[in-house]
């Protein structure tokens, strides 16, 4: 439903009713990717969105995206 409205889902309820399932399967059912983001007191804003990689070998720098780039995320 979110896809065809362009908009965005909740899926709320107690532990241990396949949420995490729910979204994963949907993510599988669309070809898109999931990511899920555990918010701890250490969390950063770039292990949300990403950060450049400096790389010896090719003394370049390589984006690596976060989680909330992800087709769905929890």
């Amino acid at each position: 439903m979110a896809l065809a409205l362009r908009g965005h889902v909740l899926i709320e309820g107690v532990p241990g009713t396949a949420k995490t399932l729910l979204a994963r399967t949907a993510a599988r059912l669309i070809g898109g990717s999931f990511k899920r983001i555990q918010f701890t007191p250490d969390l950063m804003p770039s292990d949300i969105v990403g950060t450049s990689i400096f790389e010896i070998a090719t003394s370049s720098f390589r984006i690596r995206l976060g989680p909330v780039f992800a087709n769905v995320v929890l």
